[in-house]
């Protein structure tokens, strides 16, 4: 039974460290540097926070096999649309869960393939958490209407849409220079 509270927990944190995880990404593209937080402050938190993202993940994953309640197999967290329970969600949480690889992947090793393609594979980060979202919604049952885990994926949601918005306004004015 502490499997199902852990893997729960696991995913619900998960899903607050992966969000500020996403707004930390677009503030350092943003180039969202103060004096107070200088740019490579805001680089090794989001790396930092984004390690931390994917321990979570991983308990969040870990919990949800090893849970007697629901028949889901390791296959099933890796090949997406292959369970047998409940197919669909558990699917877009395997699809979540090979972007996130991919990003973590190639994030180490970055300086071997390359900026451009660095840039290529991160770009699914703005796949990988809304799909991770709607899995969460999906296959969380009764406990996203749950009032504060509906407050808390709501306030995700905002905070990412936000950070998305500020983002394109930057870019669609002219003043975000592209990075090389």
């Amino acid at each position: 039974m502490w499997t199902w509270y852990a893997s729960r927990a696991a995913g619900l944190v998960s899903l607050v460290l992966l969000t500020t995880t996403l707004v930390l990404g677009v503030s350092g593209v943003a180039r969202a540097a103060t004096t107070a937080w200088p740019r490579f402050t805001l680089a090794r938190l989001h790396r930092n926070v984004s390690l931390l993202s994917v321990v979570f993940v991983a308990v969040h994953v870990t919990t949800a096999v090893l849970d007697g309640y629901a028949p889901i197999r390791w296959v099933d967290v890796v090949v997406p649309f292959v369970s047998g329970y409940q197919p669909f969600w558990l699917g877009l949480g395997a699809v979540a869960l090979d972007l996130l690889v991919a990003l973590v992947v190639t994030s180490l090793v970055r300086t071997r393939i390359g900026l451009r393609a660095w840039r290529a594979v991160h770009a699914a980060a703005y796949a990988c958490w809304p799909v991770a979202v709607v899995h969460g919604l999906g296959i969380g049952g009764a406990d996203t209407t749950t009032g504060w885990v509906l407050v808390l994926t709501l306030g995700c949601v905002a905070a990412a849409a936000a950070g998305l918005l500020w983002r394109a306004l930057i870019w669609s004015d002219g003043s975000g220079e592209r990075l090389r």
